[in-house]
């Protein structure tokens, strides 16, 4: 039976993603006998790693010194980390440029034209700053411009996280609003959202915040909720895994990185919700939207709550965002519906009342044909 050694922190959702897709992998392919200890983020190399006797490695390497003690080993290893790569060891990651481009489409669809980029200093790992450059270069591309701001990378604590938290207070003030701004992950999501607090600076009306990674704990503690890119990491988890068991077979390590895309997909929160639109009566409108749509109002509720030409409303709505007010109002529903699924476990008949449908037939009818998949395969993909 093959010995493996998992190094891997689990702080993060990210990080016990990629444990998930190990375990999926390791069900239906093993058995493997797999040594885990929990693993911090900014843990050193372990003391029994020079002794370990195995076959095989899957580690986060976060720098210079795990990769060393990785290679001293000569035990096959993969590398799940983008933090710190090392060309000895293969690296087995996410592909940054289809989620830098659904933040930056996302962001758009909010009718958004300012846009920013919160992330970390450029390190020695390439793949990690492309999340940053992609964004940068969509932006410019669609007649565009973008601001950055890059904090180090470092365990933040009280006292030297200050300074930089000012200092991110400053540049979101300065930036033209309303602004849509992508953050390197949900930490910096976060961050970046208890500094528009300090800067007196409303989220989302003035600015939109999307993270990476969909840490629903992170994001959730956020207020408002972050909204988030689901960037799968059990998929590649898996695919490490995989790659690790076909070594270990008498096959080859992989010869440089892999990257695996597209992301699974947006999970949209409140950080996002909004609609940068000129049209006071429209902007109302899609104020009241927002705020009662999951309560089973129709297109006449909205309308009456419009006082200057309720009559002209619905053209006006449609020429603004391109759907008409009950476009819109399903929108809203189906958007609280996928967190629910994506998130809790709540049975889809609760959902859908939960989220204004009259019956659960008629969303799960609503959903497929808006999705084009059904509510509780939609579910599934969220389940590693």
């Amino acid at each position: 039976m093959p010995r493996v050694a998992l190094l891997a922190e689990t702080s993060r959702e990210h990080p016990r993603g990629l444990l998930r897709g190990i375990a999926s992998y390791h069900k239906r392919h093993g058995p493997w006998s797999i040594y885990f200890e929990p693993h911090g983020l900014y843990d050193g190399p372990p003391p029994w790693l020079s002794t370990w006797q195995g076959e095989g490695l899957l580690v986060r390497v976060n720098d210079r010194e795990m990769a060393d003690a990785v290679k001293k080993t000569g035990i096959p290893a993969i590398n799940v980390s983008g933090i710190y790569t090392d060309p000895d060891i293969p690296y087995i990651g996410v592909d940054n440029r289809p989620v830098s481009a659904l933040a930056f489409a996302h962001l758009r669809d909010c009718g958004l034209s300012n846009f920013a980029f919160c992330g970390i200093l450029k390190k020695p790992n390439q793949y990690q700053d492309h999340r940053c450059e992609n964004f940068v270069e969509l932006v410019e591309r669609a007649g565009y411009t973008c601001s950055v701001f890059n904090c180090e990378r470092q365990k933040l604590s009280s006292i030297n996280w200050e300074p930089t938290k000012q200092k991110m207070v400053e540049w979101l003030k300065q930036l033209p609003k309303p602004v849509g701004v992508m953050t390197f992950h949900d930490d910096r999501g976060l961050q970046v959202i208890d500094a528009c607090r300090r800067a007196e600076l409303q989220v989302p009306d003035e600015v939109a915040i999307i993270g990476v990674d969909n840490d629903p704990s992170i994001c959730n503690l956020c207020n408002p909720p972050l909204s988030s890119i689901d960037i799968n990491p059990g998929k590649i988890g898996f695919e490490a895994a995989a790659a690790l068991g076909k070594c270990m077979n008498g096959g080859k390590l992989p010869n440089g990185p892999i990257l695996f895309g597209p992301p699974r997909g947006i999970v949209p929160r409140q950080s996002t919700d909004m609609m940068a639109i000129d049209d006071p009566d429209v902007a109302i409108a899609i104020k009241y939207i927002r705020d009662h749509a999951t309560e089973g109002i129709r297109v006449s509720d909205v309308i009456s709550k419009i006082k200057n030409s309720p009559s002209t409303l619905e053209r006006r709505f449609k020429k603004a965002l391109g759907r008409t007010l009950k476009a819109e109002i399903t929108r809203i529903r189906l958007v609280r519906a996928k967190v629910l699924l994506s998130e809790t476990n709540i049975t889809v008949s609760a959902i859908a009342y939960r989220t204004g449908f009259n019956e659960p037939k008629y969303f799960c009818d609503v959903f497929r044909k808006n999705e084009g998949t059904t509510a509780t395969t939609y579910r599934n993909q969220f389940r590693n």
